[in-house]
């Protein structure tokens, strides 16, 4: 339940407007044809940027244990594209929404959210969103 009230406050501290803009990236580059490897990035993390809490972002070769077309070589090349392209703006946006967010005490925690996600969005190739799992809080 908290999860939840967590998620729904959080579309109000700037998950909304940036989940939009995760997908319009994601738009952009599925127009290219030639971006539709970062396309999939985009909507995938988009959907994490609207609803985080209850799930984080890792690294595919922690779930697979070997490297992926994401994961190697053709994933780093991939983020250096990603970053000088669309990377460095979603992580500014993520920032501004950030520092919107520590000017009121309720608004710490979703700051943090969002310095989370700028982090991932300069590089978002070979990431994947799970669930956290609730046995290991309980």
């Amino acid at each position: 339940m908290l999860r939840f009230l967590g998620n729904v406050i959080w579309i109000v501290f700037g998950g909304f407007v940036m989940g939009v803009a995760w997908w319009l990236a994601g738009l952009l580059a599925l127009i290219t044809i030639i971006g539709i490897p970062w396309a999939h990035s985009c909507f995938v993390l988009g959907l994490f940027a609207f609803w985080p809490f209850g799930r984080q972002a890792v690294n595919r070769r922690e779930i697979k244990g070997t490297d992926d077309i994401g994961t190697g070589c053709l994933g780093l090349i991939g983020n250096i594209i990603w970053f000088i392209f669309a990377g460095i703006w979603l992580a500014i946006g993520h920032l501004t929404a950030a520092l919107l967010c520590f000017i009121t005490i309720i608004g710490i925690p979703f700051g943090v959210q969002h310095i989370k996600l700028a982090l991932i969005a300069l590089a978002p190739v070979g990431q994947t969103v799970v669930e956290i799992d609730r046995q290991r809080w309980d």
